[in-house]
């Protein structure tokens, strides 16, 4: 598994042993250092002999040739594993590209990717020329296989067809099957869910669950059915019912569940100190979360609440590694291994000062020396801007649903009832009731509504961002939900938020229309604005990034809006279809 991706050539085998022979010099020497043996969990002092982007040598002895050498001594240093993100949506505003590079700047250097957005935006021949790349970067990205839109897409036998899913799953750099949003479905007799994930099962590979809530008879069930971990434990008690049932626990710190100090805690009181069963995620963050770091950030807080730090590095590399049987490649700090260290001030500190991935220096002395060479051709990839050959009319805008969407936090929402005259061109500011509408990308049909708890003083808000990278139009006034429209197509695709005939704030998403060709650094500052002033015109919640993905994400309750029309998740039912235009 994912030897196309690092089976190195029998000349290059051969090369790395006569390095051991004294025929050829490493390319990089860790002199004196400092090092976490991750087989027998303690720190050890060596030397550390690199050819190229391989490991070939850790213990006592030195080279005897060093004429090609760079020699560094790392005396009051620590060394650790690169970390492993195993849980990544790369598409929450930023992309493939600009979220590994910042991360790996935190010590995160390998990355397991959610293929949803590429799957929905392209199809597989795209995608895969995408994928491969991608692995022109000095960063490991692996992949998901999902098996379902969660959402209801007019297409989605089309789209998620056996050939379609059978293709990836058996890409070499596709480690697990997943994330099983619609678990339900599988529960109820779906078999060509379970053929999927036998498939994956006969590679070796992995399946993620996503089981909120779920009782110890749904986890084993789940089990029984292929589940190998879950990332959804909220608390103690569900880490523990997890461990029971012989899963693997992925503990979360996101921006929509900064869950990881109650976990933490929870656990402490219970008892729970094993953690080879456990690894850390960040669950595709949107990107201001980010500014107070990646998996070193989960590390220090694990740390800091009495993990043995042993443990803690553990559950960012060598847990991971092991889980996914890739071991033989990432998460330790030894012979064959791609050399993805970090070099840290001492183990209660996780940010690293330098950075080796794949063998090269991407930050060294607390500086960035990523090379910035990779000049990913997005269009060539079906990422091109959004390019929109339709206008919005005002009779678009006509809204007589007799119910709406209310929403209970960021992402759970219901149905109420609308009680209100919505024929108007404006809705009064004294109340949280919005215009809310989600149009085809292509122009081809609409679905009208109103919501309640988005905000009650946004007058015009336009989104390509959504879980479909179809359009969300949100306000009060007709005239700047148009204004705010027409500003997102010149953009190519954007979030935009519009006011009296002016526009206040916009991301622009060149990406198809859903992810931005920014660094991240520019993006949070983007996202840190569109969120102060949302907040400023009543937006109460916490990630109105999330709240604009799961408008249409039917692996959640009660009432979404979708490409079918507006969806009664429960009962698993259109109420009312989508309008053609």
């Amino acid at each position: 598994m994912n030897g196309q991706r690092y089976r190195w050539k029998n000349k290059q085998i051969r090369e790395h042993v006569s390095v051991l022979n004294g025929e050829k010099s490493p390319t990089l020497l860790l002199k004196n250092a400092r090092y976490l043996h991750s087989v027998l969990k303690k720190w050890l002092t060596g030397n550390i002999w690199v050819y190229e982007d391989r490991i070939v040598y850790v213990g006592e002895n030195l080279p005897e040739s060093t004429n090609e050498c760079e020699i560094v001594d790392c005396a009051g240093s620590t060394l650790v594993p690169g970390y492993i993100e195993p849980h990544v949506h790369p598409f929450q505003l930023y992309n493939p590209q600009s979220f590994t590079r910042y991360a790996s700047q935190t010590g995160t250097t390998t990355f397991i990717n959610d293929n949803l957005m590429l799957v929905l935006l392209g199809g597989e021949l795209k995608a895969f020329s995408l994928l491969d790349e991608l692995k022109k970067l000095p960063v490991t990205m692996y992949w998901w296989c999902r098996f379902d839109s969660q959402t209801e897409l007019l297409d989605e036998e089309t789209v998620f067809s056996n050939g379609e899913v059978k293709a990836w799953i058996e890409r070499d750099d596709v480690v697990q099957g997943g994330e099983l949003t619609a678990w339900p479905r599988l529960l109820a007799g779906d078999d060509l869910m379970l053929h999927w994930i036998q498939e994956m099962k006969k590679l070796n590979k992995k399946i993620e669950g996503h089981f909120p809530g779920a009782s110890e008879k749904t986890l084993a069930k789940m089990t029984l059915l292929g589940a190998d971990c879950d990332h959804e434990a909220m608390n103690g008690k569900e880490v523990l019912s997890r461990l029971m049932q012989g899963m693997m626990v992925s503990l979360r710190h996101s921006s929509i569940r900064p869950d990881l100090p109650v976990l933490l805690k929870e656990m402490r009181e219970m008892g729970i100190d094993q953690y080879e069963s456990m690894m850390f995620n960040t669950d595709g963050s949107t990107p201001g979360f980010y500014e107070d770091g990646v998996l070193d950030n989960t590390i220090k807080m694990a740390i800091e609440s009495g993990i043995p730090p042993v443990d803690a590095y553990q559950m960012a590399s060598f847990n991971v590694a092991k889980y996914y049987h890739f071991e033989h490649l990432h998460g330790m700090i030894a012979a064959g291994r791609i050399a993805n260290i970090n070099f840290l001030d001492d183990e209660f500190n996780p940010l690293p000062h330098s950075i080796l991935s794949k063998g090269t220096w991407i930050k060294k002395d607390g500086r960035e020396v990523m090379r910035d060479d990779v000049n990913i051709k997005w269009e060539d990839h079906g990422l091109s801007p959004m390019k929109m050959d339709w206008d919005l009319e005002m009779e678009d805008l006509q809204f007589s649903m007799p119910f709406g969407i209310e929403m209970i936090n960021d992402v759970i929402t219901k149905p109420y009832s609308v009680t209100l005259d919505a024929s108007t061109e404006k809705l009064p500011m004294d109340h949280d009731e919005s215009f809310l509408m989600l149009l085809d990308r292509n122009g081809k049909w609409r679905i009208n509504t109103l919501v309640k708890g988005f905000a009650n003083r946004v007058s015009g808000f336009a989104s390509s961002f959504s879980n479909t990278g179809d359009i969300l139009l949100i306000g009060k006034n007709k005239k700047d939900m148009m204004l705010a429209f027409d500003r997102m197509k010149e953009l190519g695709g954007a979030i935009v938020l519009a006011e009296d005939g002016g526009i206040v704030q916009e991301i622009p998403l060149k990406l198809a229309g859903t992810m931005s060709d920014k660094r991240m650094e520019e993006l949070i500052e983007e996202e840190k604005g569109l969120k102060r002033e949302l907040k400023e015109r009543g937006y109460r919640f916490g990630d109105p990034v999330y709240s604009l993905l799961f408008f249409s994400s039917t692996h959640l309750p009660y009432l979404r809006i979708t490409q079918k029309g507006m969806y009664d998740v429960m009962k698993k039912t259109v109420l009312f279809p989508t309008i053609m235009r």
